[in-house]
């Protein structure tokens, strides 16, 4: 065999597998077809964060005169906005192709399909083909944007996530298709650097999956950062017109907008990997694997967005590095329980556990705690009294079975709530633990206490 490992995609379940792997000692290729760090560092979660911040900064910048702090009007330069971006993606990127050169991991530009169970078909530009072979084979070939062929995705004014995050200049109107993270998301960064946004979702709610307290706050929210929300509102129709689109929707109004934005969900790139030549199992598109993220055929494993499970950047690092360890003879699983969902709206949303719609669908007697950032003393100094803390408990045990945030930092404060859950702490071991004052934190503890009261 040429290499004991080989992994296929290097995004954020290929290249934390392929270092995993190394670390162990085994000789390790990655296959990448384009650049290292995959949708999530490229053209995902780290170019929409560093928007996330721009506008944020902007927002601030706004209110400086409410903390006595005189700067004039601000201004927006989108042109530097757009190369901070482009530097920090390059930065981690760099930083990620220093460690797998480091980790002594040979990177190979080229399209990756299995060819068998031991066998990787590599594809180079001028229609060059080659094959490796290696004893274990993780493929890690993530997602893509859906868009289907209905809604007149062209790249140029009817745009996918990748094209947005392009965008050298701001549009003066945004419609975006679909209430979930990232329309959610793009609709907060938009609005408050000056763009008309209109969000339109078929469903009765932005934000489906999660406890629908916080997404019910999220919908005024959004409303009055002047964001045209429509729930229960379908697309009949989206057409060019020049250079905008005109958009037809269910409940009979018609919107010309300069881009429109398609954010409905992804797509798994199970396609023309070799999957069926491999003796691979799939359902409904996804690859079927094990606990030890071992798929039908022995040998080949597949973590990531492919898996069908949870589509997080970190739910595939963390399987990816379950597959390196189980592929070289460990036995390591991944708990699907306590997987922390951050949401950078504005404000932020941080979730983990169950909700209380899924609680009540599995007949489980809850107990119940909510604190306003309101009453909290550093959001207060911070001027960020919005949102609120909502934890949720088994009412026998008092066993914490759930945080959700909305409010400030609600995605750094989650961390001491996923390890709760994730561990099963109880509402009195949680809020016997001192939380320093005064700090956002606090909020947490008040809402864990309310719960056991």
């Amino acid at each position: 065999m040429d290499y004991q490992v080989i992994v296929i995609g290097a995004g954020p379940g290929g290249y934390p597998a392929a270092l995993k792997a190394a670390g162990l000692g085994a000789r390790v290729c990655i296959v990448e077809a384009g650049q290292v760090g995959g949708t999530c560092l490229n053209r995902g979660c780290i170019p929409t964060k560093a928007l996330v911040e721009s506008a944020s900064v902007f927002r601030r910048a706004r209110k400086a005169g409410e903390f006595g702090v005189e700067v004039g009007e601000p201004a927006l330069n989108y042109v530097r906005v757009r190369s901070r971006q482009e530097e920090l993606v390059t930065k981690l990127r760099s930083g990620v192709q220093l460690l797998l050169k480091n980790s002594k991991i040979e990177l190979v530009q080229a399209r990756g399909r299995l060819a068998g169970s031991h066998l990787v078909e590599l594809a180079f530009d001028g229609d060059r083909t080659e094959r490796i072979s290696g004893d274990k084979i993780i493929v890690a070939t993530g997602s893509e944007p859906l868009l289907p062929n209905s809604l007149g995705y062209d790249g140029e004014v009817v745009l996918s996530s990748t094209e947005m995050l392009q965008l050298d200049e701001l549009p003066e109107t945004l419609l975006i298709v679909g209430g979930g993270v990232i329309g959610c998301e793009f609709a907060g960064i938009c609005a408050a650097m000056g763009v008309r946004v209109i969000l339109v979702e078929a469903q009765p709610t932005i934000l489906p999956f999660i406890d629908e307290d916080l997404a019910r706050r999220l919908q005024v929210m959004l409303k009055q950062q002047g964001i045209d929300l429509k729930t229960k509102t379908k697309i009949l129709e989206v057409a060019r017109d020049g250079r905008r689109a005109r958009v037809s929707l269910g409940d009979g109004a018609e919107v010309v907008a300069d881009k429109v934005l398609i954010a409905i969900g992804r797509s798994l790139n199970t396609v023309d990997i070799g999957l069926e030549q491999a003796g691979v199992a799939t359902t409904s598109g996804a690859v079927i694997v094990n606990d030890s993220m071992e798929t039908s055929t022995p040998g080949v494993y597949a973590v990531g967005d492919i898996t069908g499970k949870t589509l997080l950047a970190h739910v595939a690092t963390a399987q990816g590095v379950a597959a390196a360890a189980n592929a070289l003879g460990g036995e390591q699983t991944v708990d699907y329980g306590a997987i922390p969902n951050c949401i950078f709206t504005y404000p932020e949303i941080g979730s983990v556990g169950i909700t209380s719609r899924e609680a009540k669908t599995r007949g489980i007697p809850l107990k119940t705690g909510k604190s306003l950032f309101v009453a909290n003393g550093k959001a207060l100094c911070e001027g960020e009294p919005d949102g609120f803390v909502k934890v949720l408990a088994a009412a026998d045990t008092g066993r914490m079975l759930g945080l959700h945030i909305i409010g400030p930092h609600a995605t750094e404060l989650l961390a001491e709530g996923a390890l709760a859950v994730r561990w099963g702490l109880t509402l009195s071991q949680f809020s016997d633990t001192i939380h320093a004052h005064p700090t956002l934190s606090e909020a947490v503890r008040d809402a864990v206490e309310a719960a056991g009261n």
